[in-house]
């Protein structure tokens, strides 16, 4: 019985659906009246020829056309003009920019030197800045200077840090 109706159903809606396309056709512009352009009405056929001919070339083909017709109709390249006319107003910008220097927004820390005789309190403070170093890798660390403490941090957090190092008797410098 469920064979029966499986089978009826089946026939229905053939019958009623549209009819499939292949796969092949659904790359295929849909028609549409509204959006093609039409043709233009008085086209030169010797022109319309031409046209036909260029759009069937590959484009190593239609590379060769443009330099053998320039060179059979004398055309040299030249820079576009309304591409000259921006470059001349950039002087002025550039002008203006150099009159105000930026501010340096990103800085490293970098302990240059340091006392002797606090060199536990910064083999300490260093362990403390940097959570997963031990403490025979920030001896070494701090051995090895002049090295970068931190990089890329915000003026204020490099300003801390340096204070906070000044504070202990090294030598900070912010690049």
């Amino acid at each position: 019985m469920a064979a029966r109706c499986f089978s009826t159903l089946r026939a229905t809606s053939r019958s009623a659906s549209v009819p499939r396309r292949s796969r092949w056709l659904a790359t295929e512009a849909a028609p549409s009246s509204s959006s093609s352009p039409p043709p233009p009405a008085a086209v030169n056929p010797k022109i319309d020829r031409i046209v036909d001919d260029i759009s069937g070339l590959t484009l190593l083909q239609a590379a060769d056309l443009v330099s053998l017709l320039k060179s059979r109709l004398n055309i040299q390249e030249i820079a576009m003009p309304a591409a000259s006319a921006p470059a001349a107003a950039a002087p002025v910008q550039e002008a203006a920019v150099e009159e105000k220097p930026k501010e340096k927004t990103v800085f490293n820390v970098m302990l240059k030197s340091f006392d002797a005789a606090v060199k536990p309190k910064i083999i300490r403070e260093v362990k403390a800045l940097v959570p997963n170093l031990t403490l025979i890798d920030a001896k070494k660390f701090v051995e090895s200077v002049p090295k970068v403490l931190k990089e890329n941090l915000s003026k204020e957090d490099a300003d801390k840090l340096k204070s906070t190092f000044e504070a202990l008797g090294a030598v900070v410098v912010l690049e």
